[in-house]
């Protein structure tokens, strides 16, 4: 899937966003998946997270599920 320049963009900042608040909590691909079945996501597997990751693309809901894992308590659109 070839996504529009804006959204590869948006994709690759909010990926990087995620891993940077990973690594500030010390929080493993392992961990966020475990985490992420607390929140629901079920399905998740540190394979999954880590590709997705990787590609910059995924779901709302799994960006605000991650959020909510790592207990960020704000979001500010300038650090994405």
């Amino acid at each position: 899937m070839v996504l529009p320049k804006a959204e590869e963009e948006w994709g690759r900042r909010a990926s990087d966003f995620l891993k940077a608040e990973m690594k500030k909590a010390d929080v493993t691909y392992a961990e966020l998946a475990k985490r992420l079945k607390k929140h629901g996501l079920k399905d998740e597997t540190e394979a999954g997270i880590t590709m997705k990751l990787k590609r910059g693309s995924f779901t709302a809901i799994f960006f605000l599920a991650c959020v909510a894992a790592l207990e960020l308590e704000q979001v500010v659109l300038e650090e994405i």
